[in-house]
């Protein structure tokens, strides 16, 4: 089942941002760490790119990410030009201070204090925005909530009086082109429950972390996972912790829950979805399959 989740508001958001990015500096764009690309919206790219914004791309909520994997996106945008990115938890004040100053550094020309240095934070969903401009801003301005879609319009705020910020709506993209994408966003609760099956969505996480994570999840749960694919682990899991519906089968829909949960907690440890390597093999193999598919020649029904 692809994924595909595009609330009305959205539209009205779109455009809002792009009449506000006229009037600024630096766009400060919030990432999933865990899912970096995954969570990276080609509408935010296109309107900075558009308007030519340099961009600080935050790679939140580092405190769940594998380290090793989040060093390689580091490195992987911090040799993009006019980018800038840096690893943090929004939820630990003392790292969101490192942010004005690395925006200061996107922008030199507003260090001569005649205009104030303006910041826009953009994003998806649920990916901690509001949080990080509660901590910029060291006090509670901007609702937070573990649901995608709290914010829903623009919000401006001075950081001091040569810094400003403008707090925007999670925006979502039309159509998530790739599958693996619009699953690794439900997984990370990107996107609305009311768009997804929880027991797909589990399976197909449970398929990247017996690939990468095999032996954290046996920890976690107390069972081997040799030899098991997606669906066999929601099936352990159900097992192991007696989930049941009436008549005695196995309740997956509730062990789907458990799992979900147990990876947006960070139980079952430090977990990255995707790295650079296997973003760019996913994308050489959508290529090859596309190019596949226009050299094929068109079926015709007897």
């Amino acid at each position: 089942m692809a994924i595909q989740w595009f609330p009305g508001h959205m539209t009205s958001a779109r455009r809002k941002a792009a009449e506000t990015m006229a009037m600024v500096d630096v766009v400060i764009e919030v990432l999933d760490a865990r899912i970096p690309e995954a969570s990276c919206n080609p509408m935010i790219e296109d309107l900075r790119r558009h308007r030519q914004r340099p961009c600080l791309k935050v790679l939140n909520k580092a405190d769940l990410a594998d380290p090793a994997v989040t060093e390689a996106w580091l490195d992987h945008y911090n040799h993009q030009p006019g980018v800038k990115a840096v690893a943090l938890s929004c939820k630990k004040p003392g790292d969101a201070t490192r942010v004005p100053s690395l925006c200061q550094s996107l922008a030199p020309h507003r260090d001569d204090g005649t205009k104030p240095l303006r910041m826009m934070i953009m994003g998806i969903p649920n990916v901690g925005k509001s949080t990080l401009m509660n901590a910029l801003l060291k006090r509670r301005v901007a609702k937070v909530g573990d649901e995608p879609a709290v914010t829903k319009q623009q919000q401006r705020f001075d950081l001091s009086p040569r810094m400003a910020l403008i707090d925007t709506p999670g925006m979502m993209w039309p159509k998530i082109e790739h599958d693996s994408d619009g699953y690794m966003l439900a997984a990370s609760h990107a996107i609305g429950r009311n768009a997804v099956i929880d027991e797909e969505v589990a399976v197909e996480l449970g398929a990247i972390l017996l690939m990468r994570y095999a032996p954290q999840l046996a920890k976690r749960y107390g069972f081997s996972t040799e030899a098991m694919d997606g669906p066999a682990l929601v099936e352990a899991i159900a097992a192991r912790r007696g989930c049941r519906i009436k008549g005695g089968g196995l309740d997956l829909e509730k062990a789907a829950l458990i799992l979900l949960n147990d990876y947006r907690s960070g139980a079952i440890g430090r977990i990255s979805l995707e790295t650079p390597e296997t973003r760019r093999q996913m994308l050489d193999e959508h290529v090859r399959s596309v190019s596949a598919a226009k050299d094929s020649p068109p079926q015709h029904s007897g």
